[in-house]
């Protein structure tokens, strides 16, 4: 699935966790094995940084998945989420995953995106116009079209559920 990589390319990823969280419970009935996208994301190379973009709950319910990866070596960003008068529920990470792409991106090599989502194209067509290579790790059947064309490479995590899902309890 994967080819050789240069070892000396300096890589930083980006884990859209809800994203990742709501293709894994919907397609397949399962949770996302965070460390085996952050292993494949790597691939070898110079890991520089990993940021998780995630919501945190009035229950806090949540805490000990937060701790899970920050043990993984993952730098949180957490953001409340925002219940509305009629009962909707919002947390989008879209504007703080961009910026602390475009932000951090001098650094490295490689941005490694873990999302599916197409609000994320003109970023990839910036990272790539500032001379980086971007691979999306996302479940092929829920990333959009453009994106998969847009990015350097596309790891389909979804090719390989034994590898990258943890099924749900019943």
């Amino acid at each position: 699935m994967q080819q050789n990589k240069p070892k000396e390319q300096r890589v930083e990823v980006l884990i859209d966790v809800q994203n990742l969280y709501h293709s894994a419970r919907n397609l397949h009935q399962s949770r996302v094995n965070f460390n085996e996208i952050l292993k494949t994301a790597i691939a070898g190379r110079k890991f520089i940084r990993a940021f998780a973009y995630v919501v945190k709950t009035k229950t806090g319910e949540e805490k000990p998945f937060f701790e899970a990866l920050s043990n993984l070596g993952i730098e949180m960003r957490v953001k409340d989420l925002q219940e509305f008068y009629d009962g909707q529920k919002k947390a989008d990470w879209d504007v703080g995953i961009v910026v602390d792409a475009i932000r951090t991106a001098p650094g490295v090599d490689v941005v490694v995106l873990c999302s599916g989502d197409g609000d994320f194209i003109p970023l990839v067509e910036y990272l790539k116009n500032q001379g980086k290579r971007v691979e999306v790790v996302a479940f092929g059947k829920t990333t959009s079209s453009g994106l998969r064309e847009t990015a350097d490479e596309l790891i389909d995590i979804g090719q390989d559920p034994r590898k990258y899902l943890i099924k749900m309890k019943q």
